[in-house]
């Protein structure tokens, strides 16, 4: 299934040399199956211990999860394959140790950016961990992780991307994969292609809510592109973000009362 979900993922993506910021990425050959892990040895104090002892006997059970995954990259210059662990593999390595020493790993804080590059929406996200002992202590840490998509699946695949990392990282999980290692390789974005119709288009619709006004707005401010003309709802040119801001104060502002007028001090654009 991971297979086949994969591959709909980058035919709908339309993954190309020149399409993503990023290098264009298409799974080539996975596993079938996870291994089984199943541990005998008994743990007489497994309830007994604090937190940090608890994190040091999981990293001891998990020593290393092999890259048994391969894919490829391509970009306009040149293109190579390379294994790599995903997330399920780095789940099932370390999920039945956690569950041998009672450790639960708990995000209790998300925090994310949103910004356009070329076709994809990328989203950047910071999380904050909580692991739990078998005593109810905690030991608090953080990771991060980014996603591309054209779609909604970018905070889903960079929450996935911050777990994994928090897991290899906190636990330091090595690999025996002595092939190409992505991390090592350096893959530079290309120039982000800002599409200012496309925002004119989506804050113009009227399914477009406030709050993603909002975020859109933001958006616009991180990348600078706030002051480009376009030409509104009535053929006239205006400043990109103060379509946005207006669209969405007559959004958010409630409707009059019937028989009333609004007041005349309230001009086009909130300016009174």
């Amino acid at each position: 299934m991971s297979k086949l979900r994969d591959r709909v993922d980058a035919d709908e993506a339309g993954w190309a040399p020149g399409d993503s910021p990023a290098a264009a990425s298409r799974p080539v050959d996975e596993p079938d199956e996870l291994p089984d892990i199943e541990y005998t040895d008994p743990i007489v104090d497994v309830d007994q211990v604090p937190v940090h002892v608890a994190w040091a006997r999981v990293m001891r059970d998990v020593k290393s999860i092999a890259k048994s995954a391969r894919a490829e990259i391509k970009t306009e210059k040149s293109s190579y394959r390379f294994n790599f662990r995903g997330i399920d593999m780095v789940l099932n390595g370390v999920g039945p140790a956690l569950r041998r020493h009672g450790v639960m790993v708990i995000p209790v804080k998300t925090e994310a950016s949103y910004g356009s590059a070329g076709k994809m929406r990328d989203v950047q996200v910071r999380v904050t961990y909580e692991i739990r002992g078998p005593l109810g202590d905690v030991i608090t840490a953080q990771s991060v992780g980014e996603g591309l998509d054209t779609g909604e699946r970018g905070t889903t695949k960079a929450l996935t991307t911050a777990y994994r990392n928090f897991l290899t990282t906190a636990l330091t999980i090595p690999t025996e994969d002595p092939k190409v290692d992505p991390d090592r390789v350096n893959l530079e974005r290309e120039e982000t292609r800002f599409n200012p119709l496309a925002y004119r288009d989506e804050a113009l619709n009227t399914r477009t809510s406030a709050a993603r006004l909002s975020q859109m707005i933001q958006e616009l401010r991180a990348l600078g592109h706030g002051g480009e003309l376009v030409k509104n709802e009535n053929g006239d040119e205006e400043k990109l973000g103060n379509l946005l801001i207006r669209i969405r104060r007559e959004r958010t502002a409630p409707p009059p009362d019937a028989g009333d007028e609004w007041p005349e001090t309230t001009q086009p654009g909130g300016a009174s």
